[in-house]
């Protein structure tokens, strides 16, 4: 089994972790080591998480999947907001069917991705089709191929909101920081 490791730096934006593979908690935790002592060893994280050792390095080698209160605490204690989105789309039955992203972006990004998804034009045909398919209460069959058309032009538009969502936790988050 290989472990990928990758820490990419953005313009406007710190170091992150990305799913690139399995190492993603390991990406996470080395990264917020540099703002909490606590993260910097494997033993020391263990010990602040009130697990085993071999627990965190089976989470970190991709051994084990960590339990949901173990992915929040370490969202929360890593500044990692995509950890929960990456369980959601990765392990829950009902998170791998919505139309959600584990990708944090720039905020440039994010903002291009939205604006792109939200022209003029082709929201107003999706809004004409829509209510024409609504207009008496069924989706005839003939009108299923239009009506999936919409549905998967609103789910990409979801995806691009839930990475505006991600950035907007980890903004705010950091912004919180500031105010101690």
């Amino acid at each position: 089994m290989i472990l990928v490791y990758q820490i990419r730096s953005e313009m406007n934006m710190d170091l992150r972790c990305e799913n690139t593979g399995i190492s993603i908690y390991f990406q996470c935790r080395i990264l917020a080591a540099k703002s909490n002592e606590h993260l910097k060893s494997r033993e020391s994280a263990a010990e602040y998480f009130g697990i085993s050792v071999s627990s965190l390095a089976n989470y970190e080698r991709g051994i084990t999947v960590p339990p949901l209160d173990m992915v929040m605490m370490m969202a929360d204690a890593y500044d990692a907001p995509q950890l929960k989105n990456l369980y959601c789309l990765q392990q829950c039955p009902f998170g791998k069917e919505q139309p959600i992203s584990a990708d944090l972006k720039t905020l440039e990004a994010v903002t291009v991705g939205i604006v792109a998804k939200l022209d003029g034009k082709c929201i107003e045909e999706m809004r004409r089709e829509l209510l024409n398919i609504a207009e008496d209460g069924k989706i005839a069959p003939d009108e299923e191929e239009d009506f999936l058309e919409v549905t998967k032009t609103l789910d990409k538009l979801s995806v691009s909101i839930s990475e505006l969502r991600l950035l907007k936790e980890k903004i705010l988050r950091r912004n919180d920081g500031l105010d101690e």
